[in-house]
């Protein structure tokens, strides 16, 4: 019947476009799909001009809900067709310029018959029911399991906002939206504005909302529930946070509301524009995709990652404030001046991970946010430039179904690095004033790269042609190492060499660093000098050094200016891996323990010595980022060992055991600081293995042990109760099926989910991984709970059971789930197993296969994890 029904609306809107006699340009193609090509969207945007959207919501708690969309805009000429985004919706009324006719509707999008367009001002109106979305895009609906109440809320980047109304939907047809929602009596509704009345109409309200600025669709939003509501009026604008009623209480509202103020007050200061938005809304929303999203002045941010059962500690808190900054930043540079294209979407995501960095580490109390950041953030990034799937920063995207192809660590990380080495290029009061100039000149419009670009060379007064070219258009990440020799224990000859990854990725950049020099004395390593250096090209050669004392250890980047992986000369080398604990510059010690992981990475230390290294040192580290850095690399460290072969088992099983024990007595020792503990605690249950490991974890369950300080929230259960299902412990299944009665919150629902899918039972895997695979009504966020959890890595044999079923129907997946799905799935379900014969496989069907490019990405990224496990397995010494 809707197969019927869409033929006979494309006929009959035939027939009236056949009835204007007039001729006219071919209709600009289109696929059919609800994605949009860079060009039709450029030739769209080139004809439309001052569009504002009248949106009509009933919302009733329901599967579906009812909207009418009425746009306005201008129409340069009725030459052609033109297009209006709706996805999937049920059309009741559908009117052009007040005249009654049915649509020409694919399901994606709705045909606009020119003879029913004028030049000029265009009306539009759109009646129609849909359903919501459980995929966290759209209009997303989420039933709380604890006590039914029904929570919406908006998610629309990159171009999701068709899934709730009809629109243009692309970045640079910026609207201004007026709203109006009727919901349930009990309901609160969020929006970009704040709401102008709200009228009682029996069991239900309306809500109407002033005319909005001007936005682009993907910043606008709406969200509505029973939601919980603090306020905050102490400041300049007035603040509100909400979240489901059933973890308010798990909710600090003053720390929100702490960094918030904050950050307002800094990025006023540095951006020299008011915060541009009449009020600042957060909301705390399940099921959602990524950690938060910066719609105009209500954002959202994911509850997995903000919500925990016990105070939060100080690195909970700092992450918090670091997004709070991130997403404030984007108020101004993405909501206020706005990509025109979504191969802008990097400088957006870029500009808000530095402004972030800066803003936490300048307006908060951790002012040592950049040490973070290197350990973290600037990590992830230098891994992902070092393998083949690399890409510049700034990439062409085709269509708005590329937009998050190239969203990673690069695109957030790399990016923010290399506007951090550009504001110490330029300077920090020049590179201010670029961003000002920028802001102040494109405010609620829409720009480009080069318009950015352009403002911060005008304001330094230096053409950054060059700088462009090398750092957002050439892919890789460059190595530098100081080569320096000496005589009578003073320098004679420094050089700074500089090289590339590869013949392809052959750029040598221009960037400015600081060298430090040391000296090992008898408690420590001393500083002798920092000299800040701008070099290029192969070698540059630092004269000013010659004559200073011959130093014991050369850091070429020290104090993490540049974005440039640093190979230590080997007086350096020596000197790091012998004296870590004299080193007492928390900042130098994190990268030199980067180096000796970067060092393992590369072939050029074994796994064996720098577990050795990290049983000597790590126990008397008193620094929580050096900690937590060092901890993440003994996380891959045991991936590694859980992947050797036969001849290595014996010395991985010693080390995840020296590992496991040090872990516990650290946990012991630490009862006096809650935040050390836990952290090792945490380590502990990861690497526990031994019988009386997991025996410990089981008595600490039930009461029989206990640890002095350590108090077990239910985060720190289910991460018990799931390590005791992935090995299967006696009692696993006893503490999971009482915890799931115990913890029926939506939280509690996917722990329990990731502990069973975990558990090492071949034929339950194998329906696990079917069902995710087949068509489901499973929500896509418990779908990802299991994608995560199918196959930990020391359960190689059972992944290998379905490994040609998981490699056989990627290709077929790929083409029929959709880039959320896969961006999951790819990443987590592709088969490593640290052999040379999954190498092959991997790069036969990387070969034969057509992939999307985000897919293949995956595909390549999964290829260079292979080849690195091989690697590190061949310097393992036995």
């Amino acid at each position: 019947m809707k197969l019927f029904y869409t033929v006979l609306v494309a006929l009959l809107s035939i027939v009236l476009s056949a009835c204007n006699s007039t001729p006219r340009e071919p209709i600009s193609a289109r696929d059919g799909t609800p994605y949009i090509s860079q060009q039709s969207a450029m030739q769209r945007s080139a004809r439309i001009s001052d569009v504002k959207y009248d949106l009509a919501f009933s919302l009733t708690g329901e599967n579906r809900f009812s909207a009418t969309t009425i746009v306005n805009f201008n129409l340069s000429d009725t030459s052609k067709a033109l297009t209006l985004d709706l996805n999937q919706a049920n059309i009741s009324h559908f009117s052009i310029n007040g005249k009654k006719v049915y649509p020409n509707y694919n399901g994606s999008y709705i045909t606009l018959n020119p003879g029913l367009l004028s030049t000029g001002n265009n009306t539009v109106e759109v009646q129609f029911s849909r359903e919501h979305s459980t995929n966290g895009e759209g209009l997303h609906r989420f039933v709380d399991p604890v006590d039914g109440k029904v929570y919406l809320y908006s998610h629309f980047e990159p171009a999701a906002a068709q899934q709730m109304f009809a629109v243009f939907d692309q970045p640079d047809l910026k609207a201004n939206f007026t709203l109006s929602v009727t919901a349930p009596k009990a309901w609160t509704v969020i929006s970009a504005m704040r709401e102008s009345s709200i009228t009682e109409l029996g069991d239900t309200r309306q809500w109407q909302f002033p005319q909005s600025p001007k936005l682009s669709p993907y910043n606008f939003s709406m969200h509505a529930g029973p939601y919980h509501q603090w306020t905050d009026n102490s400041g300049p604008y007035p603040l509100r946070l909400f979240a489901r009623q059933s973890v308010a209480e798990q909710v600090t509202p003053n720390d929100w509301f702490t960094y918030t103020q904050q950050g307002l007050e800094f990025f006023d200061g540095y951006f020299g524009i008011p915060y541009p938005f009449k009020k600042y809304d957060q909301v705390l929303v399940p099921d959602f995709l990524y950690g938060a999203m910066e719609n105009a002045a209500a954002i959202t941010f994911s509850e997995s990652r903000f919500l925990f059962n016990s105070e939060m500690t100080a690195a909970q808190k700092q992450r918090l404030a670091s997004v709070i900054m991130h997403e404030m930043a984007h108020q101004w540079f993405g909501n206020l001046v706005t990509m025109k294209w979504w191969n802008g979407l990097w400088l957006n995501e870029s500009f808000a991970s530095f402004m972030g960095t800066l803003a936490t580490a300048e307006a908060t109390e951790f002012s040592h946010a950049w040490r973070t950041f290197y350990a973290n953030n600037k990590q992830s990034a230098y891994h992902l430039d070092s393998q083949a799937s690399t890409h510049p920063i700034e990439v062409p995207v085709a269509s708005s179904q590329n937009a998050f192809d190239n969203i990673d660590a690069i695109t957030y990380s790399k990016g923010a690095s290399a506007l951090n080495q550009l504001n110490h290029l330029l300077g920090e009061k020049a590179f201010q004033k670029g961003v000002q100039d920028y802001l102040l000149q494109y405010s609620y419009q829409n720009a480009q790269l080069n318009d950015f670009i352009k403002s911060l060379g005008n304001a330094a007064n230096k053409n950054l042609t060059t700088w462009s070219q090398q750092w957002l258009y050439e892919a890789g990440v460059n190595s530098i190492k100081a080569d320096f020799s000496c005589e009578n224990g003073r320098i004679t000859q420094f050089n700074l060499t500089q090289s590339a990854p590869s013949s392809a990725l052959s750029t040598l950049r221009e960037q400015r660093v600081q060298i430090g020099l040391f000296t090992q004395g008898r408690s420590r390593l001393h500083h002798n000098i920092s000299m800040p250096v701008t070099y290029k090209g192969a070698t540059t050669t630092v004269t000013r050094l010659i004559g200073l004392h011959c130093p014991d250890l050369v850091y070429p980047n020290y104090q993490d200016w540049g974005f440039v992986k640093v190979n230590l000369d080997p007086v350096s080398f020596k000197t790091a891996k012998q004296n870590l604990r004299l080193v007492k510059d928390p900042l130098l010690r994190s990268m030199l323990w980067q180096s000796l992981w970067d060092s393992v990475e590369d072939g050029k230390l074994s796994l064996n010595d720098y577990i050795g290294a990290v049983l000597v040192n790590l126990p008397g580290e008193t620094d929580q980022t050096i900690v937590g850095q060092v901890l993440k690399s003994l996380s891959k460290t045991r991936v590694y060992l859980d992947k050797m072969d036969p001849s290595n088992q014996r010395f991985a099983k010693q080390a995840i055991r020296a590992i496991e024990q040090m872990s516990l007595r650290k946990v012991m020792i630490k009862s006096d600081s809650r935040d050390f503990q836990r952290r090792w605690f945490e380590n502990y249950v990861s690497f526990a293995r031994s019988k009386d490991a997991l025996n410990h974890i089981d008595a600490l369950l039930s009461d029989k042990a206990s640890i002095k300080g350590l108090v077990l929230d239910q985060d720190l259960r289910w991460l018990m109760i799931a390590h005791l299902n992935r090995y299967d412990h006696p009692t696993a299944m006893y503490w999971l099926r009482k915890e799931r009665d115990v913890d029926n919150s939506d939280a509690g629902q996917k722990s329990a989910l990731a502990a069973e899918v975990s558990r090492p039972d071949a034929l339950k895997k194998r329906q696990w991984l079917t069902r995710i695979q087949q068509q489901t009504n499973l929500p896509f966020s418990k779908q990802r709970s299991i994608i995560e959890n199918l196959y930990p890595s020391e359960q190689k044999a059972l992944s290998a059971v379905t490994t040609e079923q998981r490699l056989a129907t990627l290709a077929k997946l790929d083409s029929e789930k959709g880039p959320v799905f896969m961006r999951s799935y790819a990443k987590y379900l592709i088969p490593t197993n640290c052999s040379y014969a999954n190498e092959s496989a991997l790069q036969n069907l990387q070969r034969n296969s057509q992939l999307s490019d985000g897919t293949d990405r995956a595909l390549k990224e999964a290829i260079g994890q292979e080849q690195k496990c091989l690697l590190i397995k061949s310097k393992m010494s036995h």
